[in-house]
């Protein structure tokens, strides 16, 4: 009996351990793969590097790990003067993107779409993180900055979203000391008379430091929640987005999360192990049971036969 026993045991070992063997093997089969020629051949043709002149030295040069000087003046939508550093430093995660109002169609996109994004995401809005759209043309005013809210607060549609979506103007002077801690490139372009500039949105803790840039005119809501917690250091969001953090990483060659591979090997390996405590817990103790049962039945058996 006692064999046999032993045999079953050894029996469901073995089915857990080649299921987890099999589960490790498909992750690294799948996770840890290059990125074949052909997928690369069409990301480097979505983004050519032989762009026209008038782009020469428009870009963005990320700074992962500057701090941003939080002394800078700006002018609120109200016309007041607020420093950057009065948005940071009350333990919430900033969003920050850079936007020219007067522009014919890029940031109006981008706008566009970031205000959609908001709309959708389950995080709250001053509550739990800030936005700063900073205009970068010196000529636009606190008056144009005021439509631009109220026209985008339309999309967002979220109570609260007002306090928490700034949008900032300033002198040249201090919008060219932003841009370059952010590495943000833009130049005005005499023969379209407009600005060349790229779009994105970049992350920064509630110290100014810059954790992560997203390239782009849209965002999707999944990667701007990712990005939003990695900025907090993990102290908004669920515990589920922690564990989600774990799991993926940044691909830069991607402009998204993708899963990590070795950590979620780590996971399965975790879980596997609970699944076989689990169960030999529960065939132990239902041996247990039927052991104790067993010893009752005999005993009172021979009490009665005594």
């Amino acid at each position: 009996m006692r064999n046999n026993k032993i045999h079953i045991i050894n029996k469901i070992l073995a089915c857990l351990g080649l299921s987890a063997l099999l589960l490790t093997g498909f992750i690294t089969e799948v996770f840890s793969q290059e990125i074949p020629d052909w997928l690369v051949t069409q990301k480097s043709a979505a983004r050519p590097d032989n762009l026209p002149a008038v782009f020469d030295g428009v870009g963005i040069d990320e700074k992962l790990g500057a701090t941003i000087p939080l002394s800078l003046v700006f002018q609120d939508e109200s016309g007041a003067d607020v420093t950057i550093g009065k948005y940071f430093g009350n333990g919430r995660p900033v969003v920050l993107n850079f936007a020219y109002h007067n522009c014919p169609m890029l940031c109006s996109v981008m706008l566009e779409s970031f205000a959609k994004t908001l709309r959708d995401l389950e995080l709250g809005l001053g509550d739990e993180f800030n936005v700063l759209t900073v205009s970068f043309s010196a000529v636009e005013t606190a008056d144009l900055a005021a439509r631009q809210k109220e026209k985008y607060l339309k999309t967002v549609d979220r109570p609260g979203a007002e306090e928490g979506w700034h949008f900032l103007t300033g002198s040249e002077e201090n919008i060219s000391a932003l841009a370059q801690a952010t590495g943000f490139k833009f130049k005005w372009v005499e023969s379209t008379n407009e600005y060349a500039h790229p779009a994105a949105l970049m992350f920064l803790s509630d110290d100014g430091v810059i954790t992560r840039y997203l390239h782009g005119m849209a965002f999707p809501t999944v990667d701007v929640r990712r990005a939003i917690v990695e900025a907090s250091r993990g102290e908004i969001g669920t515990a589920f987005d922690r564990i989600i953090m774990y799991c993926y990483r940044y691909d830069a060659t991607a402009n998204s999360y993708v899963i990590h591979a070795q950590n979620l090997m780590k996971i399965a390996g975790l879980l596997t192990l609970l699944v076989v405590g689990l169960v030999l817990t529960v065939f132990w103790r239902r041996e247990r049971q039927r052991q104790v049962r067993n010893m009752t039945e005999k005993h009172v058996g021979a009490t009665e036969f005594g």
